[in-house]
């Protein structure tokens, strides 16, 4: 099941999380996307405060020719890069995925001039989005 909110789309997926993360790397690939970094919260929150936490990762999807383009029309770009998308681990073998609204988060910025460059990047992570919630 996929699900808008303001400011991002989530799929559920019945799918454990390894095997999630696995797939939702392979559906960004397929729209042009690498990943600049991937923070593991459940490592961290452990590590840092010695607490337990479900598995979650956060990948920072990015399109290299998007964000080169982009930079040029806005310099500071960088403080709302990468475009986040994340995994968790829902219990019961599945999980849930979740990517950022790039115009909700570019329009932040007040430059139109990224408008366009905002949709093909909304459009992108759509389709990976939906390739997750095609997986059986």
């Amino acid at each position: 099941m996929t699900t808008k909110t303001p400011y991002g789309t989530t799929v559920e997926l019945r799918t454990p999380f390894a095997a999630a993360v696995e797939a939702t790397r392979a559906a960004l690939a397929a729209e042009g996307f690498g990943i600049l970094m991937e923070a593991d919260l459940q490592a961290t929150f452990q590590k840092k405060l010695g607490a337990e936490h479900t598995p979650y990762v956060i990948l920072g999807a990015c399109s290299p020719r998007d964000a080169f383009e982009a930079l040029k029309l806005e310099p500071d770009l960088g403080l709302l890069l990468p475009c986040n998308v994340i995994v968790r681990d829902a219990g019961n073998g599945q999980s849930h995925v979740a990517a950022l609204d790039p115009v909700a988060l570019l329009g932040l910025t007040g430059n139109t001039a990224l408008a366009p460059a905002a949709a093909g990047i909304q459009e992108r992570l759509a389709r990976a989005m939906a390739a997750l919630a095609a997986l059986p």
